[in-house]
């Protein structure tokens, strides 16, 4: 068995779903493993990520104008307000999703569906880098 990490940054333009399939996909491709697990870990408590559909845009739209509606922006909701109104939102939007994936690694590529894709959910209105760790055990 053979283990791999690697740390990537994803840049985001504030609140949104931003696809970086190809990004894991690539360093997958580099390290050679035909078998195993992959592990995806967003590092931040105001983001997340998601598996989502690839192939028609509206899904990730509507995803996100949906957790605006569930979780709004409204500073007399919370009591946590210091870093801004879409501070303490952002954290419970996260604590809803996911902020790590386990994907099996098959063949040397990961076993999504055909329609998926790998996403981050950039919960924050302003621009981010968010770090994302990669982990891979197989061989």
């Amino acid at each position: 068995m053979k283990q791999f990490t690697h740390g990537l940054g994803i840049s985001t333009r504030g609140k949104g779903i931003y696809d970086f399939t190809r990004e894991v996909a690539r360093w997958l491709q580099g390290i050679s493993v035909s078998s195993g697990l992959l592990t995806i870990f967003m590092q931040h408590t105001s983001a997340s990520l998601t598996i989502q559909e690839n192939a028609d845009p509206d899904v990730v739209l509507d995803l996100n104008d949906f957790f605006s509606r569930l979780v709004p922006e409204d500073n007399r909701l919370y009591r946590h307000t210091a870093e801004g109104s879409d501070d303490m939102p952002a954290h419970i939007r996260a604590a809803l999703t996911q902020v790590q994936l386990s994907i099996p690694v098959i063949g040397g590529k990961m076993a999504l569906g055909m329609w998926q894709g790998l996403y981050v959910f950039e919960h924050r209105t302003m621009p981010a880098r968010r770090s994302v760790a990669l982990h891979c055990i197989g061989e």
